[in-house]
């Protein structure tokens, strides 16, 4: 923290003996040697270079602080009315390096307030704060005080059936189509046919189709008897 006199240096000689005199001269210098060509496209869209960020210096009113310290590379200044997060984190990384003049600092209790006393500049504004003054859930659920006034874990007595696939269970596919059980019926009495029966009734089929081929070429030879007579009659 620097004193209000430090609002009043208008000249870069003078801010950099000021940069000096509390060691944060080295930030300055790493920056300026940071300096580098960006790759890619974006040289074409006037982002040529590329540097680190420097010193933020926080002051209450400027009285030839802006003129004094642009010109220095990296180092950046803030009006402690107009603070932004991206100025004390840019890029959402926390530490930067900042330097705050004694009438900033006093004036954050105004601006932002107290945990005691609420802002006189921002309306409705109040400083966050934890609703939780012990952060350790798991102790807090497992204590003593806790535990005696929950009620006790509920078991679950419905039991859910196991689902069966039909392709392999019977009784499944039964359920799902009625007449599987007539079809199973006539495939366990066919197994079960002693090899006499068995021949019986393959006899007995090629007979049958036997028959209805006969039957079927004598309807079709007297079609074609009947199409032939009245092709030849006048």
């Amino acid at each position: 923290m620097l004193s209000d006199a430090l609002n009043s240096v208008s000249k870069t000689k003078e801010a950099r003996a000021v940069l000096e005199r509390i060691g944060a001269i080295a930030d300055v210098d790493k920056v300026r040697e940071s300096k580098k060509i960006r790759c890619g496209s974006g040289k074409a869209r006037n982002r040529r270079y590329t540097q680190r960020r420097g010193p933020l210096i926080i002051y209450t009113a400027s009285e030839g602080l802006d003129r004094g310290f642009r010109n220095l590379p990296g180092v950046e200044i803030a009006r402690v009315d107009n603070l932004s997060l991206l100025d004390l984190a840019p890029g959402g990384h926390l530490g930067r390096f900042v330097i705050w003049t004694k009438g900033a600092f006093e004036k954050l209790d105004s601006i932002f307030g107290t945990y005691e006393e609420a802002s006189t500049e921002k309306s409705g504004f109040s400083l966050p704060r934890s609703f939780m003054s012990n952060a350790d859930l798991a102790r807090i659920i497992n204590s003593d005080e806790v535990q005696s006034v929950i009620r006790p874990v509920r078991r679950s007595r419905a039991e859910i059936p196991k689902k069966a696939n039909p392709l392999k269970n019977s009784a499944v596919r039964i359920s799902l189509n009625p007449y599987h059980k007539t079809v199973v019926d006539r495939e366990t009495a066919k197994r079960n046919l002693s090899s006499e029966e068995k021949k019986k009734a393959t006899k007995d089929r090629r007979a049958l189709l036997n028959t209805r081929n006969k039957e079927y070429k004598a309807r079709r030879r007297a079609f074609y008897r009947e199409a032939i007579k009245d092709e030849v009659s006048p």
